[in-house]
């Protein structure tokens, strides 16, 4: 008898060590540095805003964070490596609307599920787009545009930077609630589309307002809507499209994700950290420079936005027949 209690207070015991231990981990995170993996080149939005809150975010987390690129395959190099990495907080992905929702869409064959294989962390930033023309183009305001294209079918022309991209993605949406028929030039890049859209080669483009509305200023381009829900406070006198088409919405989100399985503990220590950061007026005047617009928020609202952006995508990329390039 005092055998058998002997083992059932052993077995107690163990039970209770293995199933703290995990408690007692997330305690003491982090214990060593943080690997940021960005999944693009250096110089891109989302290196960009990474380097702007690396030291901030090492402070609020009492760690060192590294940023390490590792850029290929749309993405989805980088991505993957986070995919598999162990959940324990200490390797991170600084993804983007590409690599957590519309890569879903344009790659039947994708190694990783951003819905499954990782858990939500934070949204940390936007890149608002909008939608300009070039000045050959007589039309000032998104209905004018529509009306325009409905009676030259064909005629006018955008641009993206390849297949899958949000530019093209948005431009397609547009197309699509507006019931209008606009020609598809895809570039290799950002600064062929620029080159050309300013020369009058094609007319008509979404992008990042930093990079468009200096030329709006100067005349080049004519600003017609932003493709953000609200207007910009860059912009405030440009309307959003969904102002004239209701609803319809595309915005170059960004947001941190962790290897699913990774303890919920962790998880909301990143998410406090992040947000902190995120909140500095500091931080929010350097983004703001960059035209990047700092968010923040629960990680029940990353993952349900990358829910949401995965089968919103999916469906524009599966209606227009999208193919990876």
């Amino acid at each position: 008898m005092i055998a058998v209690l002997r083992y059932f207070l052993a077995a107690t015991a163990a039970a209770v060590l293995a199933f703290g231990a995990p408690v007692a981990w997330a305690q003491g995170y982090p214990s060593k540095p943080i690997r940021l993996v960005v999944p693009y080149p250096p110089g891109g939005a989302v290196d960009s805003y990474t380097r702007i809150i690396q030291q901030p975010l090492a402070e609020a987390l009492g760690t060192t964070v590294v940023i390490e690129n590792k850029a290929g395959a749309s993405a989805m190099l980088g991505s993957d490596l986070v995919a598999k990495a162990p959940p324990d907080g200490y390797t991170l992905l600084a993804g983007n609307i590409t690599a957590l929702a519309i890569n879903v869409g344009v790659y039947p064959k994708m190694t990783y599920d951003p819905t499954i294989d990782f858990v939500p962390i934070v949204r940390t930033v936007d890149v608002n787009y909008a939608l300009v023309v070039h000045p050959s183009v007589p039309v000032k305001t998104v209905a004018e545009l529509v009306a325009f294209a409905k009676a030259n079918p064909g005629k006018l022309s955008y641009g993206s930077a390849g297949a899958g991209s949000l530019p093209q993605l948005a431009a397609e949406l547009l197309k699509s609630r507006a019931g209008i028929d606009i020609l598809h030039v895809p570039y290799k890049g950002g600064g062929p589309l620029l080159t050309d859209l300013l020369g009058g080669q094609i007319q008509v483009a979404f992008g990042d307002q930093a990079n468009l509305m200096p030329h709006v200023a100067t005349g080049k381009l004519r600003a017609l809507a932003v493709s953000s829900p609200k207007r910009s406070a860059n912009s405030p006198d440009v309307p959003t499209v969904a102002e004239t088409l209701p609803g319809f919405e595309a915005i170059a989100w960004q947001g941190v994700v962790a290897p699913a399985g990774t303890p919920a503990e962790i998880v909301r220590r990143l998410n406090d950290a992040f947000n902190k950061v995120l909140a500095l007026p500091e931080i929010r005047r350097r983004l703001a420079e960059g035209g990047l617009e700092a968010v923040g928020g629960t990680p029940d609202e990353l993952g349900r936005l990358i829910r949401s952006e995965v089968a919103k995508w999916a469906k524009v990329v599966k209606d227009v027949g999208i193919k990876p390039d």
